[in-house]
Formats: C-alpha cells, sequence, structure tokens
C-alpha cells in the first residue's frame, strides 16, 4: 500500500501512537507521519504508507491551520492546561480587548519556542530538559501569522474563555502565542483545547477516525477510497512529463539530458511524471551539467 491517509486524531493518543495504529489496521509496516500534534491536540495528521515513507524527508513546508481555545488568568509550566499552574492572575478584559490585542501577533513575528517542546538545544531536546526542572535560554524564531481571528460565537467572556482560529507557517507553536497574548493582557493565558484543521493542504474533510479506519478493517472494505497519492503533497512543485524511454531511464537511476526533456528547466526540484505511467518520483535539475537526475524515486508497495 503506497500514499497517504490522512487522520482526524483524537485526543490523549500521541502521533507516534496514531502511526503505530495505522500499521496494525492497514498491515502495512512501513507509515510515518508528517508532523507531531501533542497528546491533547486533535485534528488532521497525515500518515505516509508504504512507498510514500521514502519522500518524508522531502516534503516542502506548508502553512498549518488551528482553531485554539484559551483561559485568561493563568499561566502553566507547560503553556497548556496539562502542566502545572505558575501563576494566577486577575482578569479585567473584555471580548473586544481581546480581539484588538490579535492584530498585534498578525504577520511576521518572534516566537520563543517551549520549554516543553522537541526544538533541540545542544543536542538535547528541551522538553527531556524540563522533565528534569532545567530551563534554558532559547533563542527566537521568526514565524509568520498569515491570518488569525478571534471566534466570538465560541467565546465566552464572563468565564474568561475565548476561542482562535489560526493559519501559520511550519514551525509555530500556537501555545506560545497564546502565551504571549496572556502577557499583552497582563492576565496570563493557557491553552485548554487544540484542534490542527490544516495540514500539508489537507483538511479535516480530508480525514477519517482511527474508528472508522478499523471499521473499514472489520467489515473488509478497504482502504483505496480514503488512500490519497503521494504526488498531491508536491503539488506546489514544478513538474516534467518525460518520455517512455526516458521514464525507463529514470527508474533505473540515470539522470536525463536535460535539452531533451520539453521544457526549459532551472536549478530546483521537480515532479517528474510519464504519461502511462504517472508519477515517477522527484528530480534534481542542474543546469550546469546539463541534466535531470533522481532526488526521489517512487516505489510502489502493493
Amino acid at each position: 500500500m503506497t500514499g497517504i491517509i490522512c487522520i482526524n486524531k483524537d485526543k490523549d493518543i500521541t502521533s507516534f501512537g496514531v502511526v503505530a495504529k495505522i500499521r496494525g489496521i492497514t498491515r502495512e509496516k512501513k507509515a510515518g507521519h508528517t508532523g507531531t500534534l501533542d497528546p491533547m491536540a486533535t485534528g488532521v495528521l497525515p500518515i505516509m504508507l508504504g512507498g510514500a515513507t521514502r519522500f518524508l524527508n522531502y516534503l516542502p513546508d506548508s502553512d498549518k491551520g488551528y482553531r485554539a481555545e484559551f483561559m485568561l488568568g493563568k499561566t502553566t509550566d507547560t503553556l497548556d492546561i496539562t502542566g502545572n499552574v505558575t501563576g494566577e492572575y486577575e482578569v479585567n478584559v473584555s471580548l473586544a480587548d481581546v480581539e484588538a490585542a490579535l492584530d498585534d501577533f498578525k504577520g511576521e513575528i518572534e516566537q520563543v519556542p517551549p520549554m516543553y517542546s522537541a526544538v533541540s538545544v545542544d543536542g538535547q531536546r528541551l522538553y527531556d530538559l524540563a522533565r528534569r526542572g532545567i530551563e534554558v535560554e532559547r533563542q527566537a524564531r521568526k514565524v509568520e501569522i498569515k491570518s488569525l481571528s478571534l471566534c466570538k460565537e465560541l467565546s465566552n467572556e464572563k468565564e474568561n474563555v475565548y476561542t482562535i482560529d489560526v493559519v501559520c507557517s511550519k514551525g509555530t507553536y500556537i501555545r506560545s502565542l497564546i502565551d504571549d497574548l496572556g502577557k499583552k493582557l497582563g492576565t496570563g493565558a493557557v491553552m485548554t483545547a487544540l484542534e490542527r484543521t490544516l495540514a500539508m493542504g489537507f483538511t479535516l474533510d480530508d480525514c477519517a477516525t482511527l474508528g472508522e479506519m478499523q471499521e473499514r478493517r472489520n467489515s473488509g472494505k478497504g482502504f483505496e477510497d480514503v488512500l490519497i497519492n503521494i504526488e498531491k503533497m508536491f503539488s506546489s512543485f514544478e513538474s516534467v512529463y518525460v518520455s517512455p524511454a526516458q521514464a525507463k531511464r529514470f527508474q533505473n537511476g540515470g539522470a536525463l539530458d536535460i535539452n531533451r526533456v520539453k521544457k526549459k528547466l532551472e536549478n530546483k526540484v521537480y515532479t517528474v511524471y510519464s504519461g502511462d505511467i504517472g508519477f515517477l518520483g522527484l528530480g534534481k535539475c542542474d543546469t550546469q551539467k546539463g541534466e535531470l537526475s533522481v532526488e526521489r524515486l517512487l516505489v510502489k508497495r502493493d
């Protein structure tokens, strides 16, 4: 089985746990996810299966979308509701104040990764240090908040609970965004729920639950109608179409003469297709050498 299955991850299971369950349900030994979701988070988790796992290190950067709930008046060491309380504050802000404060976090901002994160400092994961009670200085990183809006219908001013929709660049920590918002308001803030609504171009509409996947296994329905072609991950790449003879050479690992390709190529990576086969893999062009070499081949697994 080769392709992608998008899972709507349940709460209180790790991303690795989802991958392990999908291996068991599909009987496909090779599987990997495209980006970790914390155990408390739900939502879009693309799983690559079979030959598609060969492309995990070649995935393009893409925007992520989230719906996050947070509560004012409290902070924790993990920046979410699962952590130990580090501060409690009086709250005297309105829904309008929260909405106005969001404007300061739109566009390109600098963000310090939380201690409870997978970021490495001097070869050690921050979460490993945090669990040992060690806090280290972290360098701020530039991230981009593409859109940020308050979901008024899901917010409760009286309870100091609010919900936001966010579309952001890769590497953005929503917990940190909420913590920084709490500092801006002077009330503290802690994330209470998180749902990923967009990842690698996939939305919740593209997803199945683990329960639905298990039912497919039990009923014998199979997975073909939820299996997504790997090339959808690379829709932002330019494509090159080659002849059957060129396809055979490419599949055998041979570089192609760019002067014999029916397209003017630049120094970058392309998706490579053949009319009778379809997606072959990724090819990297070197105009100085005059060749399109194999970057990654698709090896399909039944």
